[in-house]
């Protein structure tokens, strides 16, 4: 990974425009996702996520609009075999296919998917229906996996779990090369109910076989009512020699329309001579309040510290429609 080309956004809301992963990360009141019924076997979910934000350290002054509309198209074939299409807008990279899939289920617990797909890795989601509060952490760009071209298998028991993924790139959705593929292993284990624990690890690799990057990704939530605790621990050794490690905390408490979270986060990002690039440790206060079936507005409060003398605070208050 090119540590000198990553940025570290203050807002990582480009994991998985789903129900399910709504559910997966625990009680949080989120507006509801139905797959809306165009045809036999033929079907379309997805969102609109509008904002306003503030930060007193950007020089824009407060922006409004469309952050991000997404329409994912499933078809569910015969003999096991399904596809899926995702198309988004965003306010950065305008219109693209997010993810294209052909999805092929052996039985209930194991399968393998093909195309381009969202890594599995991370605790935080990649799409604003994933996440508990407006912001992601901003270190994902460092950790997780990105989207990918390749091949992926999953098996999913009662206590134990695994992927498997063999990928042009962990990180470029667009990589076409596969000369030099990289991969991603991942397992889960959830020993109780509402427990569970995942540890990934990611290698990278570049035209240079010997040069990769290589990252562990380990995160547990556990859900018990309305209350879900979470903690992550990332470590990375990059191409080139540069290093990083970063990790959060999360609770966050649901009852009835209402939500609330607290995160805390903290990441540094250091080149080959050992000097840091990229550092942040950001504390985040969120509440969320679902309006109907579909609609969930979240308010949040950050606050930024980047080492030295540079801060922030930043606000937002956010719209979600799901459908």
């Amino acid at each position: 990974m090119d540590l000198a080309t990553v940025s570290s956004p203050t807002r990582n809301k480009s994991i998985i425009a789903s129900a399910v992963a709504a559910v997966a990360l625990g009680a949080l009141p989120s507006a509801a996702f139905a797959e809306i019924e165009l045809g036999a076997g033929f079907a379309v979910t997805g969102f609109v996520d509008t904002s306003i934000y503030y930060n007193d350290a950007d020089d824009l002054g407060t922006v409004a609009g469309v952050d991000q509309v997404e329409m994912d198209f499933l078809y569910a074939g015969s003999n096991g075999v399904s596809a899926q299409v995702d198309l988004e807008y965003n306010d950065v990279e305008g219109t693209f296919v997010e993810q294209a899939i052909i999805n092929y289920q052996f039985n209930e617990q194991f399968s393998m998917k093909a195309g381009r797909f969202l890594s599995y890795s991370g605790f935080e989601a990649e799409e604003p229906t994933g996440l508990y509060q407006y912001s992601g952490s901003g270190y994902a760009p460092f950790f997780y996996g990105y989207y990918q071209q390749g091949i992926s298998a999953a098996y999913k028991g009662d206590l134990f779990g695994f992927t498997a993924s063999i990928v042009n790139s962990a990180f470029d959705p667009l990589e076409r090369d596969a000369s030099t593929p990289g991969y991603e292993l991942g397992a889960s284990l959830t020993p109780l109910d509402g427990l569970t624990a995942k540890l990934f690890y990611i290698v990278n690799r570049y035209d240079n076989e010997s040069d990769e990057d290589e990252i562990i990704n380990f995160w547990t939530s556990y859900v018990i009512g309305g209350l879900t605790l979470a903690g992550e621990y990332n470590t990375a050794d990059y191409a080139g020699g540069g290093s990083g490690d970063g990790f959060l905390l999360m609770a966050n408490y649901a009852t009835g329309n209402w939500g609330f979270t607290f995160r805390y986060s903290d990441f540094e990002i250091e080149n080959a001579a050992g000097l840091t690039t990229v550092e942040d440790s950001a504390i985040t206060l969120s509440p969320s309040y679902k309006v109907g079936k579909n609609l969930l507005i979240v308010a949040e409060y950050r606050y930024d510290d980047y080492g030295g003398d540079s801060d922030s605070n930043s606000i937002a208050l956010e719209a979600l429609f799901t459908f």
